[in-house]
């Protein structure tokens, strides 16, 4: 086990470097904009609603909290200093540098969403409404920002080092997620693999497959846990291990049930070795759409990453 906190990486990070800081603000948009975007105008998102015997002014008054919240970030970022603001979905396509200081202003999902595109950056989580977003890993409130901001780029935040999930496909490809790794069809047919956990090995018939980090582990890898009321212990976010659940495996004649669970630590990888024809599938941190393909013969291994997040707190 690691320690939870550490002081945030800024000389592994390019401490030489001439440049000011740089503050890149993460968002995603609001369910306001997204009817603005379907409809055209708030009068049309209005009638729409109406409609269906829902309300615009809650959906409204959310997104008008975020944009407070986003309007005051900005404001309090040094005259000296960078700054940038990214959308979520524009992830792909930005190019984080080395001196960034990342704010996820939002839900917690997004820092799931960003955290594999960083390579040591600190994160802020920022949470602008918290009768709606939970805050796990959004845990601060937009006021403390300023603050916030001078510790993560003078070295003086601590950051949690949060262990995540990489999956290393045979054509060189690699996926790495903050939560966890899913293994499995992408339709609601049964996937067909073959498991090798150590020196156990097994052909499975399943729902597919998750490989949790202990972030993880507070949201999928616990349901699973908790249905099938295992005593496999789960991760802590630092820990440097991952927990593995197999989602109703059926045993027959040419598959078995025997490996449903267990726990990663260390060098230890899980791997598999497609059976499916068509529509096998892997993804992090239940994005669909970045899917990689995993059709019958390739083989996947899933094991700790070395990246961490490093999450301000």
């Amino acid at each position: 086990m690691t320690s939870a906190t550490t002081q945030a990486p800024r000389a592994q990070r390019g401490a030489s470097s001439s440049l000011p800081p740089r503050v890149v603000v993460v968002t995603r948009a609001t369910e306001f904009d997204q009817l603005l975007r379907r409809h055209g105008t708030p009068q049309q998102a209005e009638f729409f609603l109406r409609t269906r015997e829902q309300a615009l002014t809650p959906i409204r008054d959310r997104h008008e909290r975020l944009a407070a919240a986003l309007q005051h970030v900005m404001s309090v970022v040094p005259a000296s200093w960078r700054k940038t603001r990214v959308d979520r979905g524009d992830l792909d396509r930005f190019l984080f540098e080395p001196e960034d200081v990342v704010v996820a202003l939002g839900q917690d999902g997004l820092v799931a969403n960003l955290a594999k595109y960083l390579e040591g950056q600190p994160v802020v989580g920022l949470n602008p409404d918290r009768q709606l977003f939970e805050g796990v890993l959004v845990p601060h409130d937009p006021d403390d920002a300023e603050e916030l901001l001078h510790a993560a780029a003078g070295d003086d935040a601590p950051c949690e080092r949060r262990s995540m999930v990489a999956a290393q496909l045979d054509d060189g490809q690699e996926l790495l997620a903050l939560n966890e790794i899913f293994v499995g069809h992408r339709s609601h047919q049964s996937a067909r693999y073959r498991i090798q956990f150590g020196e156990f090995e097994e052909q499975q018939s399943s729902s597919g497959l998750i490989v949790s980090s202990g972030t993880g582990a507070t949201g999928w890898a616990k349901s699973i846990a908790r249905s099938r009321a295992t005593s496999l212990p789960l991760p802590a976010p630092c820990d440097r291990s991952l927990a593995f659940f197999v989602r109703e495996a059926w045993p027959s004649v040419a598959t078995g049930a025997s490996c449903v669970e267990g726990i990663l630590d260390g060098n230890d990888a899980l791997e598999i070795v497609s059976r499916m024809d068509d529509g096998g599938s892997i993804f992090g941190d239940g994005i669909e759409a970045d899917r990689v393909e995993f059709g019958w013969g390739r083989r996947v291994r899933i094991h700790l990453a070395q990246t961490v997040l490093h999450l301000v707190r």
